[in-house]
């Protein structure tokens, strides 16, 4: 792939709201997920340690395992990768319509970014238009489903075909969780959980105003192993 692949880490950047299924049985790559400890200066920070020589022409992965929390944040990096416009940045990212509204419009020349499935924005992808990053359980599914795998390069989730398939790390326990699903089926599944859990919610509260003995805690209590949780 051209240039060099640098993925900077600054562990007490916030991380997104918007992430929804599990921390990652893909690329456990960096620092865990984490709350900030600090946010002064940080901009600042990455510019000055982007100005080395060695930057110029590579590019950068924006995260390993934190996205774009607020605007303010986006922003924050958008005026990053003006900075610096002889570095190339990528990213993946849940927040879906942060980026329709911020970033689609007049992205900048050197900012490339997929959209990952597995956060509660899924139902705003489309496949046929977005370029979309999904996790498989392994290199056979992604050939399976017609997708195009960036395991040889993670550049390939940018530079390379549009529907990306990503394979789950070979963590026995995250591959268990998995179920040989991929991320976007298991998401759905928590989203169908989700409304099937609020449907019952309001028919309880409207037959309770209507006088029918009804029992709301038993109604709405979770499914024994429902909703998947961050390992």
């Amino acid at each position: 792939m051209p240039g060099l692949f640098r993925n900077i880490q600054y562990p007490w950047l916030p991380v997104a709201r918007h992430v929804h299924l599990v921390r990652r049985p893909c690329q456990a790559l960096g620092e865990p997920e984490v709350r900030p400890r600090r946010t002064d200066g940080w901009r600042t920070a990455i510019v000055d340690e982007l100005g080395a020589a060695k930057f110029r022409g590579g590019w950068i992965r924006i995260h390993d395992s934190g996205d774009f929390f607020s605007d303010d944040y986006l922003l924050a990096w958008l005026d990053i990768c003006g900075t610096r416009p002889g570095t190339n940045f990528y990213a993946y990212t849940k927040e879906v319509s942060r980026f329709r509204s911020l970033v689609e419009p007049d992205p900048p020349p050197n900012f490339l970014w997929v959209y990952s499935y597995g956060g509660k924005q899924d139902a705003a992808l489309n496949p046929a238009v977005d370029r979309v990053a999904d996790v498989f359980p392994n290199e056979a599914a992604i050939v399976e489903a017609g997708w195009a795998s960036q395991e040889a390069s993670d550049l390939l989730a940018v530079l390379g075909p549009q529907l990306v398939g990503v394979p789950a790390n070979r963590i026995p326990s995250y591959l268990k969780r998995l179920a040989g699903r991929r991320f976007s089926e298991w998401q759905a599944e928590v989203d169908a959980a989700h409304s099937a859990r609020r449907t019952r919610l309001r028919l309880v509260v409207d037959n309770t105003r209507s006088g029918a003995p009804q029992s709301r805690a038993a109604e709405t209590r979770p499914e024994q192993g429902g909703e998947p949780r961050a390992a």
